[in-house]
C-alpha cells in the first residue's frame, strides 16, 4: 500500500489549498486515493483549510478520521495561497512537495506525471502545462509572454500545477502571491526546471477565487519580483546609479545657470536654481536609499541563511 499512515512516512505530500470547497473535497480525496495507491511510493493528502466558511472543515474532519493520509491544517481566517503552502510545508512529511488545487480544474491522477521527472532526479521542480480550453487564456498568455521576456525563463507555463522538491521552499520568500512565481524564484536560486502536460477541466463546484481584481496586482507583483530578482541583493546598483544620474543633471544644469548669470546674457533664471536643489537633493537621497537597501540587503541574506539551517536541523533526524 502506497499511501502514508502516522507509521509510514511518504516520499510525496501533496499540498491543496482549500477556501470555501466543500462540494469539491470528498471527491477531490477519493480521486486522489484511487490515483496514489498503485504508486510505488508513499504519498499523503496535506489539506490546507484557508478559513472557509461553508462546512468545509466538517467535510475535512470527516474525511481525515477516515482516511489516515490524509492530514489538515486550518487557517482561521483567509491568508491566501502562498501561506497556505507555507502551512502545509510545516506540516507535511514528503522530500518532493505537490501544489495542487481542490476545486478538481487538475485532476489527481496527473500527480504521478509531475512527480516522476524529481524522482528519476531529471529535475527538481517540474511545472504543469494547461491543456485545454479555459477562462482568461489571453490574460495568462500575456502573463506567461512577459515573464519569459523578463526573466529568460523558457517554460510554457508559469502559474499551474506544480511539483518541487521541499529545498525550494527555503529560497521563496513568504510574500502574499508570490505562489505565482515560484518558478522564476527556484530558477533564480539555479533549481533545474522541466514541464509536463496537464489537462485542465471544467471547475466541479463553487465559484472561482480570481476575477479580474487580481489583474493589477499580477502585474505590481510582478515588478516586484524582477527588482528583488535583479536589485535585491545589490540595491546600490538601482539606488546608486539613478542617485548619481540626478547628481550629476543637477551639476550640468548648475554649470548652465552660471554661464546664464555671468555669461554674455547677465541674466538669472530663477527656475534653474529650483531645479538644481531637486536634482542634487534627489541625488543625495537615492544615495541614501541605496546604503539603507544595501544594509537591509545583508541583514536579509543573514535571516536566510539562519532560516535554512534552522530547516535543515529540523529534517535531520535526530541521533
Amino acid at each position: 500500500m502506497s499511501l502514508a499512515t502516522p507509521a509510514v512516512a511518504p516520499e510525496v505530500s501533496v499540498l491543496v489549498p482549500a477556501k470555501d470547497e466543500a462540494g469539491n473535497l470528498a471527491e477531490f480525496v477519493r480521486q486522489a486515493r484511487e490515483a496514489l495507491l498503485p504508486l510505488p511510493y508513499a504519498s499523503e493528502i496535506v489539506v490546507i483549510d484557508d478559513g472557509s466558511r461553508d462546512g468545509s472543515a466538517d467535510v475535512l474532519h470527516e474525511l481525515a478520521a477516515k482516511h489516515p493520509f490524509v492530514r489538515v491544517v486550518t487557517h482561521r481566517s483567509g491568508r491566501g495561497i502562498a501561506d497556505a503552502l507555507k502551512s502545509g510545508t510545516d506540516a507535511a512529511r514528503g522530500r518532493i512537495l505537490v501544489f495542487y488545487p481542490a476545486d478538481l480544474q487538475y485532476r489527481p491522477a496527473d500527480i504521478a506525471t509531475l512527480v516522476q521527472p524529481i524522482i528519476a532526479d531529471e529535475a527538481d521542480f517540474v511545472t504543469g502545462t494547461k491543456q485545454g480550453h479555459y477562462e482568461k487564456r489571453f490574460v495568462s498568455w500575456v502573463y506567461n509572454t512577459l515573464c519569459r521576456w523578463l526573466f529568460g525563463i523558457r517554460v510554457s507555463d508559469l502559474n499551474s500545477v506544480k511539483a518541487y522538491r521541499r529545498e525550494v521552499m527555503d529560497y521563496l520568500p513568504n510574500r502574499p502571491d508570490w505562489h505565482r512565481y515560484m518558478v522564476v524564484l527556484a530558477a533564480a536560486e539555479g533549481f533545474r526546471l522541466a514541464e509536463r502536460p496537464v489537462p485542465l477541466y471544467p471547475r466541479h463546484s463553487g465559484k472561482s477565487k480570481f476575477g479580474l481584481g487580481r489583474i493589477p496586482v499580477g502585474v505590481l507583483d510582478l515588478i516586484s519580483v524582477w527588482f528583488q530578482l535583479r536589485f535585491g541583493r545589490k540595491p546600490m546598483l538601482f539606488f546608486g546609479v539613478a542617485g548619481a544620474v540626478l547628481f550629476l543633471l543637477g551639476f550640468l544644469v548648475g554649470l548652465v545657470a552660471l554661464w546664464f548669470r555671468f555669461g554674455p546674457a547677465h541674466v538669472g533664471f530663477r527656475p534653474l536654481l529650483d531645479l538644481i536643489m531637486i536634482l542634487v537633493i534627489s541625488g543625495i537621497a537615492l544615495f541614501g536609499f541605496g546604503f539603507v537597501g544595501e544594509m537591509v540587503a545583508g541583514m536579509r541574506e543573514e535571516v536566510h541563511a539562519l532560516q535554512r539551517e534552522v530547516n535543515q536541523l529540523r529534517r535531520t533526524p535526530e541521533g
